[in-house]
């Protein structure tokens, strides 16, 4: 078993592709991770960086190659496969030229404790879905105008 992974008790996992302009990383998204993760907000599963150049060729790099391992070897402690080979060529046949992507999937650990009383309970998740952003946005500025 992975460390500290238990099936019973493991809180909700997501899978985000978050896309940057350019084949370069800045160095501040590493430390946000590490923070999240240190504090326990979350548990940085499996993670991979997406390349494609102006031609269109793909480069994948995982957090095993030297170039990554550095920075970001620190906040994926836990080496759990859940991004497949399919599910990262999806990811780099919509990704535009010239652009890159991070594919990272986390535990969500502050709600494990939750996860695992609602199933103890004989409960169940009926929905679940995230708001845009935008919406959020809009409704901040509605507030601030009211």
């Amino acid at each position: 078993m992975v460390s500290g992974l238990n099936a019973d008790t493991v809180g909700p996992v997501d899978v985000a592709v978050l896309a940057f302009d350019g084949n370069r990383f800045s160095g501040d998204v590493a430390p946000a991770l590490r923070d999240l993760q240190k504090d326990g907000t979350v548990r940085i599963l499996d993670l991979c960086f997406i390349r494609k150049a102006a031609d269109g060729s793909v480069d994948v790099v995982e957090l095993g190659d030297p170039e990554v391992t550095e920075l970001f070897q620190q906040v994926a402690d836990v080496r759990f496969d859940l991004l497949s080979d399919e599910d990262l060529k999806t990811v780099s046949d919509n990704l535009p030229a010239s652009s890159s992507a991070l594919v990272l999937a986390w535990e969500n650990t502050w709600a494990a404790r939750l996860g695992t009383a609602v199933r103890d309970s004989n409960g169940q998740v009926l929905m679940l879905e995230r708001i845009p952003r935008e919406s959020v946005d809009e409704a901040i500025e509605a507030l601030a105008t009211a």
